[in-house]
């Protein structure tokens, strides 16, 4: 659909032309062009007033559109795209609820984690910060960079049944692009000083990333000081629900104040997908 007037020297309209045959033995030519004007007029604006309720519905279900409630909710995004078809067919998707994991010996986790300059960007799902280069994991023989970290409420993951306050997910990636993420639990408790930090240099808009190259952060303070771990294969928990994720819980929460959970809560009331069918999963746990 076009927004072109039709000019007052086109053909009318078949439907309009029949009526204004009928009005001619009753109206001079000189009524008759003004109606065709305003008919014009009229059809212009019927034109413009479709079309920009076509782009406003495009936009508002635009398809790979995702949140968390309503029909953009997560029992929906499996068929919002094919790309998110995971979400509803993946067999390894995360979170999951940890029951019953089994002791073994696992390596500890090696962190390297360095001081970033601040980016920070409210996404319009999360508050997500983008990490400067040269922080890892070593887990064993494999190593992953840190390449942002984001946060949910409440805690995506449980452990037998319990959801934490909130989480933080540290994302990483190795050489051949394999994503590992360390979730760090996070409860009601004492000052956090990383986070108070964080939500001090909120965004002011959305979608807009604020690069706060003077204020330098390190993510090695929102880690618990014993760094044990359940660990499993999962997914992004959030679309596409990419699989082949390593996932690293760890079983210590980290305090955080009512304040700042409440602080995050304004802007994200709810930001955490159910958790997931194990399937024929097993998780280990380090000792």
């Amino acid at each position: 659909m076009t927004n072109e007037v039709v000019p007052d020297s086109a053909p009318l309209d078949t439907n309009y032309s029949v009526d204004l045959r009928c009005w001619k033995g009753t109206m001079s030519t000189a009524q008759i062009g003004p109606l065709q004007a305003h008919l014009h007029f009229a059809i212009a604006v019927l034109a413009l007033t479709l079309l920009s309720s076509l782009v406003a519905f495009a936009q508002e279900h635009k398809p790979g559109h995702w949140g968390y409630d309503g029909n953009e909710g997560p029992s929906h995004w499996g068929d919002m795209s094919p790309e998110f078809a995971p979400c509803k067919s993946g067999h390894h998707q995360s979170p999951i609820d940890i029951r019953n994991p089994q002791k073994t010996d696992l390596p500890p986790i090696h962190f390297d984690y360095k001081p970033s300059p601040l980016h920070i960007i409210d996404n319009g799902h999360t508050i997500l910060i983008n990490y400067a280069a040269g922080s890892s994991i070593r887990v064993g023989d494999k190593q992953y960079t840190l390449k942002q970290f984001h946060f949910h409420r409440p805690s995506e993951e449980k452990i037998d049944g319990k959801a934490y306050d909130m989480v933080a997910h540290l994302v990483h990636s190795d050489q051949d692009g394999n994503l590992a993420v360390v979730a760090v639990l996070l409860e009601k408790g004492n000052n956090n000083p990383l986070i108070r930090e964080l939500w001090s240099d909120l965004p002011k808009e959305k979608e807009k990333e604020e690069l706060l190259d003077t204020v330098t952060i390190n993510v090695a303070n929102l880690l618990p000081p014993d760094t044990g771990y359940f660990t499993f294969s999962g997914s992004l928990t959030t679309p596409p629900c990419s699989e082949n994720v390593t996932w690293f819980v760890l079983k210590h929460p980290v305090a955080i104040t009512a304040e700042e959970i409440e602080q995050f809560t304004k802007l994200y009331r709810h930001d955490a997908r159910p958790t997931q069918p194990l399937y024929d999963r097993v998780v280990l746990e380090s000792k």
